[in-house]
C-alpha cells in the first residue's frame, strides 16, 4: 500500500484502515461511461455495482486538460499508489469516465466515489463538443469538482476552462414547460452545482501579490477578478471568470510543486514516499484532508441525499439524455429518479410487511388481538421504510399504493380474509386451547359442517314422532341461529376494533408523512441558505473591487432567492390541506370501514 502523508499517527492509521477496506469494496477502478468515437454509453457492470451501495455517496470528480496528472491525485484520494491509469507519454490514458468506490475514510456509513474523467483537449480526439459533455457530466454527478491544470492560473489557464461558460447551454434547471427567463436560471445554478477546487500542478511561483503574501484561495480569487469595461475584449475576458464565480457555491485552490525530479516523473507510480518532494507531500495531505472533511454528500435538486443506487440511475438518465441529442434537465432527472426510487421503496416496504406477517401466520393459532397488534407494528415499520427511501411523493401516491397492498387485515372485510388464512391449519387450531375471540366463528363453521349429519340422525330415529322431529329440527336451527348471532357480534366487535386500529395507523402514516415533508423542506431551505450566502459573499467582493453596477444587479438575484425561500416557508403551512388530506381521502375511499360496519349492524338487527 502507498501510505498517504499525514500530520499524526492516528490519522495515518485511520487512512490505512480505510485503504484496506477499499480493496475489499472495489480493488481497482472500473469504467463508468465509455466514450467510443465521440459517443457516450453507460457501462452496465459499473451501474450494477453502484446499485448495491445503499448508503449515501460523496462524489468527487476531477477534470482538466489531458496529461496534467489528474489520475495521480485520484489514486491518492483512494489511499493507493496505483489504480487510475497514469500515462508517461503525450497520449491520454483515461477515456470516458472511470470510477473507484471506496469506504469514506472520515464518514462512517458513507461511500467515497472518485470519478476520473477523460482529459480535455486531447489532440487525437479533436472534438470540443464531446469534451463539453464530459465536463457537463462531471458537474452533474459530483458534489465536489476538481479542476486540474499546470503552471499558473493565468489568462490562458482560465480560457482553457471555457467549458464552464457553456454550462448554461448544456444544463437546464427546469423543464422547458416550466422554465422562466434564462437570466433567472443562471442565478440559481449555485443552488445545485458542486463545490469547486482548482488544483495547480508544478507551481513554481511565490504566492505574493503586490508585495504581500497571500493564501492559495486568495490567489484563485485574484485570478478570477473581473475587469471594468463593456467592450468585446473585456466581456470575453470576464465571461469564464464570471461563470465560475456565479455557478459554484464555494471555491478553493491548492498549488502543488513538482512531486519529483524530472527523471523520476516517468515512474511516479513506483516512487516511495521518501522519493517525493516534502512540500508536495504536505500539499497532498492538505488536499486529501480537505476533500475528506469538506466534501458534502451528493444531493439532488431539493436536497435528497444520493445513494450509490440513485447515482447509478442518475448516470443512466443523463447519458441517455445526452445521447438522444437533448439537454440534461435537473427537474426531469429528479422526477424520473423519484418514480424509480419510490416504486422500489413501495416494494421493499411491502416485502418488510409481508415478511413480518408471514412470521405471525407461522405462529398460528394466535388471537385476533395479537394479529391486529402485529399488523399495526409491521404496517408502521413498512411506512417508515417507505418514508426513508421515497422522496417527492408530495401527493402521497406511493404511500397510497403501499396502504392498498399491505392493508389485508385493516378493513372490516379483512376478517373473512383472516379466516381463510386460518383454514389451512384449522385442524391444528381446533386441537389447541386459548383460541381467542375468533373461537365462536370457528365453532359456527364446525356446526354448519355437521348440520346435515345431525338432520340425518334425527330423521332416522324411529322412536321420535313427526312432531318431535320438527321440534328437534327447530332447536337445531335455533342453535345455529344463536351461534350465527354470536359470530356476527364477534364480527361487530372485531370491526369496531379494526376501525379504531385503522384510525391509529392513519395517524401514524400522516405523522410520518408530515415528518418526511418537513425534512425535505429543511433540505430545500439549506440549499437556499447556501446559495444566498454564496451570493452575498460574491456581492461583497464585487463592491470591494469597485464593481458597484454588477453588485447592484446581484442584489436582485439575492432578493429573488430570499423571496423564493419565503414562499417555500409559507407554502409549508398548507401541508395538511395540500398533501395530507388528499391521501386521507384516497385511503378512505379504498378502505370503507365505516360503511361495512353499518352493514354488519343492520344484519344484527334482523336477529
Amino acid at each position: 500500500m502507498f501510505p498517504l502523508p499525514v500530520s499524526s499517527s492516528s490519522k495515518q492509521e485511520e487512512l490505512e484502515r480505510a485503504s484496506m477496506s477499499n480493496s475489499r469494496l472495489m480493488p481497482s477502478p472500473i469504467c463508468l461511461v465509455e466514450n467510443v468515437n465521440g459517443s457516450l454509453c453507460v457501462c452496465k457492470d459499473a451501474i450494477e455495482f453502484l446499485s448495491r451501495i445503499k448508503e449515501p455517496v460523496v462524489v468527487v470528480s476531477v477534470v482538466g486538460l489531458y496529461r496534467t496528472g489528474k489520475s495521480y491525485l485520484m489514486n491518492r484520494l483512494a489511499g493507493q499508489q496505483s489504480g487510475f491509469a497514469l500515462g508517461n507519454t503525450i497520449e491520454s490514458k483515461t477515456k470516458g469516465i472511470w470510477m473507484w468506490c471506496v469506504p469514506h475514510p472520515y464518514k462512517e456509513g458513507h461511500t467515497l466515489v472518485l470519478l476520473d474523467t477523460e482529459g480535455l483537449g486531447d489532440v487525437d480526439k479533436g472534438d470540443s463538443k464531446n469534451d463539453g459533455w464530459i465536463f457537463c457530466l462531471a458537474v452533474l454527478l459530483s458534489s465536489t469538482l476538481v479542476y486540474n491544470s499546470r503552471g499558473t492560473i493565468d489568462n490562458n489557464a482560465v480560457e482553457n476552462l471555457h467549458y464552464v461558460s457553456e454550462l448554461a447551454e448544456q444544463i437546464k434547471i427546469r423543464s422547458a414547460e416550466a422554465a422562466d427567463e434564462e437570466e433567472e436560471e443562471d442565478s440559481k445554478y449555485v443552488i445545485f452545482f458542486p463545490s469547486f477546487i482548482w488544483v495547480v500542478r508544478d507551481f513554481t511561483l511565490e504566492l505574493v501579490i503586490d508585495g504581500k503574501k497571500v493564501t492559495e484561495d486568495e490567489y484563485l480569487e485574484f485570478a478570477l477578478q473581473l475587469k471594468k469595461g463593456v467592450n468585446k475584449k473585456t466581456s470575453e475576458y470576464n465571461l469564464p471568470r464570471q461563470c465560475i464565480r456565479t455557478y459554484f457555491p464555494s471555491r478553493n485552490c491548492f498549488v502543488f510543486p513538482s512531486p519529483a525530479s524530472p527523471e523520476n516523473m516517468t515512474r511516479l507510480e513506483s516512487l516511495q514516499e521518501q522519493d517525493l518532494v516534502s512540500d508536495f507531500l504536505e500539499v497532498t495531505n492538505r488536499f486529501c484532508d480537505h476533500i475528506f472533511d469538506k466534501s458534502l454528500v451528493k444531493t439532488l435538486k431539493g436536497g435528497h441525499k444520493v445513494t450509490g443506487k440513485l447515482l447509478g440511475n442518475l448516470v443512466q438518465i443523463y447519458v441517455d439524455t445526452i445521447s438522444s441529442g437533448k439537454v440534461p434537465c435537473l427537474d426531469n432527472a429528479v422526477v424520473t429518479l423519484a418514480n424509480l426510487e419510490n416504486q422500489a421503496a413501495v416494494q421493499e416496504a411491502l416485502k418488510m410487511y409481508q415478511s413480518g406477517m408471514e412470521e405471525v401466520k407461522n405462529k398460528f393459532p394466535v388471537s385476533v388481538d395479537d394479529i391486529s397488534s402485529e399488523h399495526q407494528k409491521f404496517s408502521s415499520l413498512a411506512t417508515a421504510e417507505l418514508m426513508k427511501r421515497s422522496f417527492k411523493d408530495e401527493k402521497g401516491e406511493y404511500l397510497t399504493k403501499l396502504v392498498l397492498q399491505n392493508g389485508e387485515y385493516s378493513q372490516c372485510g379483512g376478517y373473512e380474509l383472516y379466516c381463510r388464512d386460518r383454514d389451512a391449519i384449522v385442524e391444528q387450531y381446533r386441537r389447541q386451547p386459548n383460541k381467542g375471540v375468533s373461537a365462536e366463528a370457528v365453532l359456527n363453521e364446525f356446526l354448519n359442517e355437521r348440520g346435515a349429519e345431525a338432520n340425518s340422525i334425527l330423521y332416522t330415529d324411529t322412536k321420535l314422532t313427526e312432531n318431535d322431529r320438527k321440534i328437534q329440527e327447530e332447536k337445531e336451527k335455533n342453535a345455529l341461529l344463536k351461534q350465527k348471532c354470536k359470530e356476527e357480534e364477534e364480527k361487530r366487535i372485531e370491526c369496531e376494533r379494526m376501525v379504531h386500529a385503522e384510525r391509529e395507523r392513519q395517524e401514524d402514516r400522516m405523522r410520518q408523512m408530515e415528518e418526511k415533508f418537513k425534512q425535505e423542506l429543511e433540505q430545500q431551505q439549506q440549499e437556499m441558505d447556501r446559495a444566498i450566502e454564496s451570493k452575498l459573499k460574491e456581492r461583497e467582493e464585487l463592491l470591494n473591487k469597485g464593481f458597484r453596477e454588477k453588485a447592484d444587479l446581484m442584489d436582485e438575484e439575492i432578493n429573488n432567492l430570499k423571496k423564493e425561500k419565503e414562499e417555500r416557508e409559507k407554502s409549508s403551512g398548507g401541508f395538511m390541506e395540500k398533501y395530507v388530506m388528499p391521501v386521507v381521502k384516497v385511503v378512505a375511499d379504498v378502505l370503507p370501514s365505516i360503511l361495512q360496519y353499518k352493514v354488519l349492524m343492520k344484519g344484527l338487527k334482523k336477529y
